[in-house]
């Protein structure tokens, strides 16, 4: 499949680009209703949109490509060229019904934009629209997991990315343009061979194992990387290697045994993001970072944060962990058997599920975390620090940036002891608001009462702090260029008869976990969209 597949992948691009076969194309003919349907893999919806459209061509792309349906040999041939046809035949992916003569696509060509440029993703149908049943080996698309490690790693300039478990390749079209050379890993040979199809559409030159090199054409010179796609279990392709960034999106399903090499490592509980988060340090240059999808399990025993800081080595890291779901065990085991295409409802699904549950009672599993860990190595002598927490939002959008600006404030309170920060200027960042929550008092049965005073992001993550009238009253008095922040306590203690050396490292405490969620910046650092101030 590799070589022919590749191969026709630029053909299939320009037939794409010249009929609108992108995901703002696809949109804008099936609506925004259908097209939501055809992603919940309900196809009527979509199909029967593409009827009756003015645009035939991008309606015959989605038909065939999206939703599956058969192709005649000669319209096919007058869609795509019959060069293309040729080679997609050849590469073994299109399926030749005898009796009826028709076609009909074997793989999953799915458009979206990445990095602001249409795309295209290659990999296995998706169980929910194909309505197959997923082999062992089967290579997942964009998913939701896919899409939100892609918007939670930063695409700052660096200069060699890794991959680890790239699978269709999703990941490495984020770091194209920021990137001088990628190096994507994977187990899965088939996942390679998507994964250099998707490369396939942006001219990107791939290598394969230092053997050879893929049918596309360099453009290095506009910003494009160059990509070397190793096969290998973990860090095995890379040992001794370190990159700038790390990306990952590891086999983090927690079950018993195997089963789908992209989803269940075959190790026990979460040995697998553990092996993953606790071995991406060793690979990184000084001042990288590792960004990764992971689960955890939660016991009564130790806290979900106590078992994933455990993963950090004690030196040299600086980490952030972000919880994003929790699901109890019996959701959990339904979710996955769904996915992989077992009706719980089933014999074999009743007899997984028992399998299942069994196994985690055995090993005290209460409930299983999912989320993102995010890894900068700092001074290998420094001690590491592991921040740990919810992350109820559900937008990821911008998380990449957000990452970026958490550890250029975690470096700058790094430097500083209590009376560094003290000396030092501030500014609440712009949109941030505040709640000031008032509830009925029951005593006086008469007006209301305080009930809570909360400072909050209105942008991003949305990180909210309780805060009391002292600190609000300190804060709106900050400025960039103004007091320092003990000088603007002092001022305020003095005006209100109060002991600023009792207040004071209060203050310092409360700003230096706002500083942590960016509500508050220092104002001799440069953040994500940060402006000069006046």
């Amino acid at each position: 499949m590799p070589d022919a597949l590749s191969a026709a992948v630029p053909h299939l691009s320009r037939v794409f680009g010249e009929h609108g076969f992108t995901e703002g194309g696809v949109s804008a003919l099936l609506g925004a209703a259908a097209t939501a349907a055809l992603y919940r893999g309900e196809t009527a919806a979509a199909l029967r949109a593409t009827r009756g459209t003015g645009d035939s061509g991008r309606a015959e792309l989605i038909r065939f490509f999206l939703l599956r349906q058969p192709a005649g040999p000669r319209e096919l041939r007058e869609l795509l060229g019959a060069r293309t046809v040729e080679l997609l035949d050849a590469a073994g992916v299109l399926e030749h019904d005898g009796d009826s003569g028709g076609v009909r696509i074997s793989v999953d060509v799915r458009p979206r934009v990445v990095g602001g440029t249409d795309r295209w993703i290659f990999s296995d149908p998706d169980p929910s629209v194909s309505g197959l049943v997923p082999g062992a080996d089967h290579v997942p698309g964009v998913g939701a997991a896919s899409l939100s490690l892609l918007q939670a790693t930063p695409t700052d300039p660096v200069r060699c990315v890794l991959d680890l478990g790239t699978g269709c390749g999703i990941q490495m079209l984020g770091q194209l343009g920021c990137a001088e050379t990628v190096t994507g890993t994977d187990i899965h040979t088939r996942a390679l061979d998507f994964a250099e199809a998707t490369l396939a559409g942006g001219g990107v030159p791939v290598t394969r194992e230092g053997l050879r090199v893929s049918r596309t054409e360099s453009r290095t010179g506009d910003g494009v990387a160059t990509v070397d796609l190793r096969r290998g279990s973990w860090y095995e392709p890379v040992a001794g290697r370190r990159f700038d960034r790390i990306i990952a999106n590891p086999p983090f399903v927690i079950s018993p045994g195997g089963g789908f090499v992209y989803r269940d490592s075959g190790l026990d509980l979460d040995a697998a993001s553990e092996l993953v988060v606790s071995g991406a340090v060793r690979h990184l240059n000084p001042g990288g970072s590792a960004h990764m999808l992971a689960s955890w399990v939660h016991t009564e025993e130790t806290s979900w944060t106590q078992r994933v800081a455990s993963w950090i080595p004690d030196t040299g890291v600086a980490a952030w962990i972000l919880q994003r779901d929790v699901a109890d065990p019996e959701l959990y085991v339904g979710t996955w058997l769904r996915d992989g295409s077992v009706d719980p409802r089933s014999s074999e699904g009743r007899e997984r599920t028992v399998e299942w549950l069994d196994h985690f009672t055995a090993n005290g599993v209460t409930g299983v975390g999912f989320g993102f860990v995010a890894l900068q190595r700092i001074d290998d002598d420094s001690p590491s620090e592991v921040t740990a927490e919810d992350f109820s939002v559900n937008e990821t959008c911008g998380l990449g940036d957000e990452v970026t600006e958490f550890f250029t404030r975690s470096a700058w309170l790094r430097e500083r002891d209590t009376d560094g920060i003290a000396d030092s200027r501030f500014v609440v960042r712009p949109g941030v608001a505040v709640e000031d929550v008032r509830v009925t008092d029951e005593d006086t049965r008469q007006g209301f009462r305080p009930a809570a005073l909360r400072i909050t992001r209105t942008e991003g993550p949305r990180f909210s702090h309780d805060i009391d009238e002292h600190l609000m009253a300190v804060l709106s008095g900050i400025h960039p260029r103004g007091l320092t922040l003990r000088e603007t306590v002092e001022l305020y203690c003095a005006a209100k008869g109060l002991d600023a050396d009792e207040v004071l490292p209060e203050a310092v405490a409360a700003v230096v976990d706002l500083i942590r969620h960016g509500i508050v910046l220092p104002a001799d650092i440069t953040v994500t969209g940060d402006r000069p101030f006046p």
